[in-house]
């Protein structure tokens, strides 16, 4: 995919679901487009919309469509914005754009586009961003398209496999399958692994260092059960600010249902600023039955920690 779009028309409007007006120059602040109705404290701060999508469009309506017709606040050319997902960015030497929403629903009646051309484009084809870095934009200003790439931090637990004793089976594990459903989400994924003893200074200190290396997840494996080295639980219920009980509940009782021993388990899951955190019992089965469960929720937990609204 090509990694820039050209700006051919930058729109605005002071009214919600009218067509807006072409501009040479527009002002991105915080909350959006500077005199534009869409723009606010939330998610859809600005719509983008390729030309190329516009000029499709033309063909069923049987006429030419005028940039800002669709109320798109952005008018791009030469690259398929609507293939994006939330999380990628837009950007320039003066402004960066975060996506946060593909498509939306049609107001129907209640929108002026809709009443004079009988369909929008914007339901399928438009995206929405918020403004990650104001400044100015101007027309014919390229921005670059960076993909978000995940990245997640595994932290293997053993002390024999600190050891050499056995090898390591359950990080790589979690590495793959991480991988494997990204790659599914249509998103990069980029995974770090590291095996330490069952000691808890030594998780705090990995613990820590995955914050400021920015990852999007941290996994532990091993160290949950109850016996004198399992440390994992108690360390990263200090280290996490909110915990979320829900996911680790349901797992215990579904597979515990099957096998009492699962729920010995003690493992917890939460989150620290915006990162997502999770202690995995050792066993490569374990893994496979809680990644299955996470891998649920694993979006929405996203959106929800950046405030994207995705019900």
């Amino acid at each position: 995919m090509k990694n820039t779009c050209k700006i051919k028309s930058l729109n605005s409007s002071e009214k919600k679901g009218t067509i807006k007006i072409p501009k040479k120059e527009i002002t991105l602040t915080p909350e959006g487009i500077e005199h534009d109705a869409h723009a606010g404290k939330w998610h859809r701060q600005v719509s983008l919309l390729a030309a190329e999508s516009i000029s499709s469009f033309e063909g069923e309506l049987g006429r030419k469509i005028n940039f800002g017709e669709f109320a798109e606040n952005i008018t791009t050319e030469g690259f398929p914005v609507h293939q994006t997902k939330p999380f990628d960015r837009f950007k320039n030497n003066n402004v960066e754009l975060e996506v946060t929403q593909i498509g939306k629903k049609c107001h129907g009646d209640n929108c002026e586009i809709f009443k004079l051309a009988g369909k929008c484009v914007m339901p399928k084809e438009g995206i929405f961003c918020r403004v990650i870095s104001p400044g100015k934009l101007t027309e014919n200003d390229e921005l670059e398209y960076l993909p978000k790439i995940f990245r997640v931090k595994v932290i293997t637990l053993s002390d024999r496999a600190f050891q050499g004793v056995y090898k390591d089976k359950s990080g790589p594990l979690i590495e793959k399958l991480s991988k494997d459903w990204f790659v599914a989400e249509k998103y990069a994924c980029e995974t770090h692994r590291t095996v330490i003893p069952d000691e808890a200074d030594l998780l705090t200190v990995e613990l820590e260092k995955a914050m400021q290396q920015n990852f999007d997840i941290i996994y532990t494996t091993g160290s949950t059960g109850i016996g004198p080295r399992d440390i994992a639980p108690a360390a990263i219920s200090e280290f996490i600010d909110l915990e979320i009980p829900g996911i680790m509940d349901h797992i215990r009782l579904k597979y515990g249902a099957e096998k009492p021993n699962a729920l010995l388990s003690r493992s917890v899951a939460g989150v620290k600023n915006k990162t997502l955190v999770f202690s995995l019992p050792g066993s490569t089965r374990a893994v496979n039955e809680y990644l299955t469960e996470i891998h649920k929720i694993l979006m929405h937990s996203f959106l929800m920690l950046h405030g994207i609204d995705g019900h």
